[in-house]
């Protein structure tokens, strides 16, 4: 079993993911990026790394019985897709709570509002591997609750279900 667990920035995959109760292992993929030296580059304007998507994802072949979560993770094969939503203005609350910039935490909010890493999640794995989870009114542990469902094959996928373009 292989499990994604993405979203747009200050969605609450990190948060949620620590609190899981799973007998996969958990591998933060930020962390991989950053100890493995998996990164082509800096993006100043955004002062991120600029993930190496190959080395990545050669990294992560042959690992099973694995949850890996990212803003990236939809990106990689995996059986299930858990894709976090938040409600932009708590992305932005979130992202600048953490220290983020202004225009970092409006530039992500949009992209949440547009639904950026739930169609990329569709077109890599299709509507039925693909599970929205709202985290906007949920405690961390509520979050970690509905990603152990998805693991657990208790839900259905439910890709579509939650929209935020009325912000924009």
């Amino acid at each position: 079993m292989r499990v994604a667990v993405t979203g747009t920035p200050g969605t609450g995959k990190t948060t949620a993911t620590a609190r899981l109760d799973t007998d996969l292992d958990v591998v933060h993929l930020n962390d991989v990026i950053k100890s493995e030296g998996f990164s082509t580059g800096v993006d100043e304007e955004r002062g991120s790394l600029v993930a190496d998507m190959d080395a990545v994802a050669e990294w992560l072949d042959g690992r099973d019985d694995v949850l890996f979560e990212s803003h990236l993770a939809h990106n990689f094969e995996a059986d299930r897709v858990a894709v976090l939503r938040a409600h932009p203005d708590t992305v932005v609350d979130r992202l600048r709570g953490r220290g983020d910039s202004d225009s970092k935490a409006y530039e992500n909010a949009e992209s949440e509002a547009l639904d950026v890493v739930l169609s990329e999640a569709v077109h890599h794995h299709g509507t039925d591997s693909v599970y929205e989870i709202d985290t906007t009114d949920r405690d961390p542990d509520a979050v970690a609750d509905a990603v152990s469902a998805v693991v657990a094959g208790e839900v259905e996928p439910s890709a579509g279900t939650v929209s935020y373009v009325d912000w924009l």
